[in-house]
């Protein structure tokens, strides 16, 4: 059973500047591994904007937004060995999953020179 759905859209150019301009950002928003993944790319701002919809969009398909404490890093968008990225949680949101029974996270990243976007589908798991 679908428990919410999310999806986000952002400008590449604003999250690139606002990762330039804001120290310690970067770490606040996203884990280790998933700023070694973006910077080892050729256009790493597309795929930092990426991983940023896919938060955002995580959050919306909670149904909470920025409410309970939930931090960006705790979400996390990491590609499996195939290219596929997939959704692992931590701290808060963890919790939040756990307690309402979520088990299935499904993510679709996509962008292209100027703007990124990603849809998020949690789904509770069978009873």
């Amino acid at each position: 059973m679908i428990f919410g759905a999310g999806t986000d859209i952002i400008e590449v150019r604003r999250v690139e500047e606002k990762l330039l301009r804001t120290g310690g950002l970067k770490d606040k928003l996203f884990t280790p591994a998933e700023i070694a993944y973006c910077e080892s790319k050729h256009s790493p701002a597309q795929h930092f904007a990426a991983r940023f919809a896919a938060k955002e969009a995580f959050l919306k398909a909670m149904g909470t937004g920025w409410s309970g404490g939930h931090k960006f890093s705790e979400i996390e968008v990491i590609n499996n060995p195939q290219g596929k990225p997939e959704l692992f949680v931590h701290g808060k949101v963890r919790e939040f999953c756990q307690a309402h029974g979520i088990g299935l996270m499904e993510v679709s990243l996509t962008h292209i020179k100027d703007v990124a976007s990603a849809v998020v589908v949690l789904e509770r798991k069978a009873p």
